[in-house]
């Protein structure tokens, strides 16, 4: 979604949003590979086709090409919505004494978190 939106923002907020988009986006390529080490680690697959994804994934893709403020009110969702399900899995990985995975989540709770702090503080006047 964030770099569907990189790609399609346009107006007047382009060269910001161009770019905080992409700063997202980078943001999140890294954290995959991240995230399908610690899997690996783990001993199971990685899932590595977007056919995986899809079925994997609780947000959902959003339909052509929303204005500005829709692009960023499916983005802090979107970030949102990471956060909560990172949120969900301490209690997991506490109980199976998995500090290198709580110390993942950690990561990406706070990544998520920040970047939907900012992207909501676009939307304010």
């Amino acid at each position: 979604m964030t770099h569907n939106f990189h790609w399609n923002v346009s107006g007047p907020q382009f060269n910001s949003l161009h770019q905080v988009f992409m700063d997202q986006y980078t943001e999140q390529w890294n954290a995959i590979d991240v995230i399908a080490e610690r899997i690996r680690a783990l001993g199971h697959p990685a899932p590595g086709t977007y056919r995986e994804f899809v079925k994997l994934a609780l947000i959902k893709e959003v339909e052509g090409v929303p204005n500005v403020t829709d692009m960023i009110r499916h983005l802090v969702a979107a970030q949102e919505a990471t956060a909560g399900t990172a949120r969900k899995l301490f209690p997991i990985v506490d109980a199976a004494n998995d500090q290198p995975t709580a110390d993942v989540l950690t990561r990406r709770l706070e990544v998520h978190e920040k970047a939907a702090w900012m992207l909501r503080s676009l939307l304010e006047d």
